[in-house]
């Protein structure tokens, strides 16, 4: 399996600094970043570090619960993932994840519902970059939907 690469390049303090992020593997593009807009409501443009996570997991969630369910016998037309990682204080200073919400819902024919719930957990449990961030606490909310 190959390496995939990004790279930053940042000018200035935490406070007052901004950066680019560059997707160098797939050259899809180069991104604006800076803490105040990474720690306000409106991200105005920027993209953040949880962001590119949320990103990342909602389309490995994808990738590994489509591969569950067709090996539980599903037929899968269709999934709509979202994830949502948060960012908050570390009570040992700094700051850290503090949780990741992974919601999906499915169309999927030739399993039941009972198949499709325990097949969401187990991806949820088998998906790479849920492995890799288990320091974090991650939910799911799965249906499916007829």
């Amino acid at each position: 399996m190959p390496t995939r690469t990004a790279r930053t390049a940042w000018n200035g303090s935490l406070e007052t600094g901004e950066g680019q992020v560059e997707l160098s593997s797939s050259k899809l593009g180069t991104y604006d970043v800076s803490f105040p807009k990474r720690a306000a409501d409106d991200a105005n443009g920027a993209t953040s570090p949880e962001e590119l996570l949320a990103a990342a997991h909602s389309a490995c969630y994808a990738m590994q619960f489509s591969a569950v369910l067709g090996a539980a016998g599903g037929t899968v037309e269709a999934l709509d993932v979202k994830a949502e990682v948060s960012l908050g204080p570390d009570p040992e200073g700094g700051f850290r994840l503090t949780g990741i919400a992974l919601r999906v819902r499915g169309e999927v024919s030739g399993i039941d519902e009972a198949t499709f719930l325990q097949a969401a957990t187990d991806a949820k449990n088998t998906c790479p970059v849920s492995k890799a961030l288990t320091g974090v606490e991650i939910t799911l909310d799965a249906g499916l939907e007829a």
